[in-house]
């Protein structure tokens, strides 16, 4: 009876910590970058593009501007990005103040999108078909684009888990080590289940923000503990 009450109370306090971390930093990186992300061409490869850019070692606002300003500049879509200069895509990975690795990630974005369109004729569903549902495949799949590793690999997973149901609940190490900073179940499936499907994608960048910046792990346990200390 006391563990039951325990567990009770333990899911409440899960609940309530999360729903403070949705109200602070409930937005997805795509969001943020402008993606309406559907299961279309278009936005599922501005995912792959923001993925690339998110996974450098640069601040997450300055690879989202620069994604923004390559959308902005007209290379929404693989075959867009292919035929852009390099020029042209450095200048505005610059715009968006990306400028640390610049060439180097104009060259990758090239090379990226021409494999995007020579192997999957610029339909990232194409790819979601070849790994059959299996979430190691689809990440296997994904870190054959130049400029996709791991990291970038599971930021595209994480936020297309929206649109891709059958590779949710996914949230990936960092988001986990979030979890555990802010004291919840570092555990999916139990992440999982204290939020809607839909909210999946925004959890995970949230849990990934909690996992970068100390002040919004302080903050949300501040505002949890209120609104505990509130119904008590």
């Amino acid at each position: 009876m006391a563990r039951a009450a325990h567990a009770a109370r333990a899911h409440s306090d899960s609940g309530t910590t999360v729903r403070a971390l949705l109200d602070k930093e409930g937005r997805t990186y795509a969001e943020a970058a402008g993606i309406r992300l559907k299961d279309t061409p278009q936005p599922l490869y501005q995912l792959l593009v923001l993925a690339h850019l998110l996974s450098a070692r640069i601040r997450a606002d300055t690879a989202v501007a620069a994604a923004r300003a390559l959308f902005a500049a007209g290379m929404r879509d693989a075959r867009h990005m292919r035929d852009a200069t390099w020029q042209q895509r450095v200048d505005a990975l610059g715009e968006g103040g990306y400028r640390r690795y610049d060439e180097r990630t104009s060259t990758q974005l090239g090379k990226a999108a021409e494999l995007v369109v020579d192997t999957y004729g610029g339909d990232l569903r194409r790819l979601r078909d070849k790994a059959g549902g299996d979430v190691r495949e689809l990440r296997t799949l994904l870190q054959e684009v130049p400029g996709i590793g791991p990291a970038g690999a599971d930021i595209f997973v994480r936020e297309v888990q929206g649109v891709w149901p059958e590779v949710a609940p996914y949230l990936g190490e960092k988001a986990l080590e979030g979890a555990r900073r802010l004291s919840l179940p570092a555990d999916p499936e139990t992440l999982a289940r204290l939020v809607g499907k839909e909210e999946l994608p925004a959890l995970a960048a949230a849990l990934v923000r909690a996992a970068l910046d100390k002040h919004v792990v302080d903050e949300v346990h501040e505002t949890a503990n209120e609104t505990q200390g509130g119904s008590g």
